[in-house]
This record gives C-alpha cells, structure tokens and sequence, in this order.
C-alpha cells in the first residue's frame, strides 16, 4: 500500500499542478469533439426523454454551474466532458444531440463543433438502462449517423472525412453494465460476460471509423465498487472488491481489444484513460490532491450520505470542493477536472498509449 501511495504522489503531483492551467478559450485544437456514453458525460440528453428515470435537471444538480443552473448534469457543476472540451479550446461539452433537434434553425447549423450523445443511465448492452428509459450507446451510434449525413449534405463527403478525421470521439460507458450484472445476480461467467461488452464495444468503435472516426478517446470503468451506493452494502463502509475486479478485468480486455483494433483498421488512434488507477490512486491517498472525503457523497441521506438521492430535501455538504463523489455514483466537479486533466496531460500509467492531448495534435 505505501508503495503504491508514494508512486501515485509522484506520479499524479504534475496533474495537481496543472489544475489551475486549464486555459481560457482559445482556437481549438481538433475542428470539433463528439462525446457519447453514460452519466459521466451526460450534459442534458435524458431531459429531452420524458419517460426517462434517470435526470439530473432538478436541485441539487447544478448548485455550482452557472447561475446554480441545473442542466442535467450528474454532478454539481462541470463533468469531466466538459473539462476536455474545454482543454481542447471549447467552452464546454457541445450541447446534446437531442436538444438540436428541437432547434428551428434545424440540426445543420449547429453542429460543427461537435455533439455529446451520452445518455445518463446507458451501457455497451441494450438491455443496461432499458428500464430506465435512456439512450443505450447502439442508438447514439445511430444518432451519430444522422450527423454523419447532415455533415455530408452540407460539407460534401471529401470534407466531411477531412474534418471528422481530425475530430476526437470520446466515449466513456459500461460501469452502468456492470453496475446491472451485480444487480441481477447474473450466473453468466464473469469472463463470458466482459467478453461479450467487448465484443459489443468492438462492433461500435468498427461502426464509428465506417462513419469517418480516426481519434479515439476512451475511458475505461473506475472502481465502482468504492461509490457510496456501494459502500453501504459493507458493514464497514470499504470498498466492494468484487465490482473493482471487474472493473480492471473489463480495463485489460479493452486495452487489448484497442491494440489489435488499431493494428486491423487503417488510421485509427486511440487513448486509453485507465480511470481505475487514477481514481484509487486518490481513494488511497487524497491529501496530496485535496480530498477530505473520498467515502461519502456530498449530497443524498442515510448512511454515508448515500442512502437516498440527491434531490432539493436531501443533505447538502458545504465543502464539495474537499469531495470525491457528489452522488451516490458520480463525481464532484473538482473531481471531474482532476480526471480531465490526467485524461488530457496524464503519463502512461494512467493514459496510454498517448494521452488525450497527444490524440488531440495527431495528425
């Protein structure tokens, strides 16, 4: 333990330091940035659905965004899709997919800096979030599709291949699958199962390069089995080592999957964000990032704080920048930009084989 402890302060000391670096906006470095998955990236999508269970426009969400806005967001503020936007030279996360639809200046107009079709609730399976009512990452590749064609109409598709190859899709999902596989006490084999969120990530990164997708960022599972929604199911408030397990057996496998990927398909480049060290890095040694509280979440009820929803009756922490976790699953915004600083500026033990930066100035 002490070992890893004193490798994660050397390692991670250069991100601290970056964090008072993210720029202001300036020209961007990629001609636009589309960002699907979960919750993690979610900026609003789930509230043009509905029927949808799984929102985040009401209080407390939000409290620390602009005007204490709640947009949908799982967290406080800002996620780390918005921090990576913003270290690329956007002002935030582009706006959802769903939202551009409802626009009278129609879908066209607006998407040239990209789109976030991540849906709060989603994974790798159609099945994860069904009941919830999200968009599972199958129907955001199709709504990509849609872009794909408006780009066409109005570009030609000799630009649109030019610009698309230059743009970074950043794709974050499956701990929802995960999440699903515990619940339902599921008798597929662990291996059988992680193979088979493989498999269907390997058919959506193939269906994303047919549709002009060269840069690939991708963030793998944190140890999940440290949210407070966990938490509380030990009696001592530790982590659920089984869920971490499957978190860094679905981390080897992707990155395995990646490399042969982009051995078969011509041009494809990739940055693999292995979320589990960099979180348990901090849950192990918070001190030297900032973090007091790395068990419970700062905004919910009942044990841990994480017994109940974050709503406008639940238990508000005042010190949200000493937080971890916001929620019973999500980040704080604090957290969120430690995660996309790594992300963006991190070395190989946390991203590889280049980091999101790196992706970004590929040409």
């Amino acid at each position: 333990m002490a070992k890893r402890q004193a490798a994660a302060s050397s390692s991670l000391l250069l991100i601290i330091s970056l964090a008072i670096l993210i720029p202001p906006l300036a020209d961007a470095t990629v001609p636009a940035v589309f960002i699907l998955g979960d919750s993690t990236a979610d900026v609003g999508t789930n509230n043009h659905l509905p029927d949808s269970r799984a929102r985040a426009d009401f209080p407390y969400n939000g409290i620390d965004f602009p005007k204490s806005r709640a947009t949908g967001r799982f967290s406080n503020g800002f996620n780390s899709a918005d921090f990576l936007a913003k270290l690329m030279g956007f002002r935030r996360s582009p706006p959802p997919f769903l939202s551009l639809l409802k626009l009278s200046s129609g879908l066209q107009k607006r998407i040239f800096k990209g789109v976030n079709l991540a849906s709060g609730g989603s994974g790798l399976l159609d099945i994860t979030g069904q009941t919830m009512k999200v968009v599972p990452l199958s129907e955001q590749i199709r709504q990509f599709a849609t872009i794909y064609n408006n780009f066409t109409a109005v570009m030609g598709p000799a630009a649109t291949e030019n610009m698309l190859s230059k743009s970074v899709f950043c794709i974050s999902v499956g701990s929802n699958d995960i999440f699903g596989y515990f619940l339902t006490k599921s008798s597929i084999p662990k291996e059988q199962f992680i193979a088979t969120l493989i498999n269907a990530y390997e058919i959506y990164i193939k269906n994303l390069f047919n549709l002009g997708a060269r840069k690939f960022g991708i963030i793998s599972i944190p140890p999940i089995g440290c949210c407070p929604s966990q938490r509380v199911f030990n009696a001592t408030g530790g982590c659920l080592e089984d869920m971490n397990n499957f978190a860094r057996a679905f981390h080897s496998a992707l990155n395995t999957l990646l490399s042969n990927l982009s051995s078969e398909l011509q041009g494809m480049k990739y940055s693999l964000g292995n979320a589990y060290e960099m979180t348990i890095n901090i849950i192990e040694n918070p001190l030297p990032f900032k973090f007091k509280d790395v068990e419970t979440a700062c905004c919910g009820t009942g044990r841990l704080n994480a017994e109940g929803p974050c709503n406008s009756t639940a238990n508000l922490c005042m010190n949200r920048q000493d937080h971890l976790f916001w929620d019973l699953y999500h980040p704080t915004q604090a957290a969120s930009k430690l995660a996309a600083l790594t992300l963006y500026q991190g070395g190989p033990k946390f991203v590889s084989p280049i980091n999101f930066a790196q992706l970004a100035a590929d040409n």
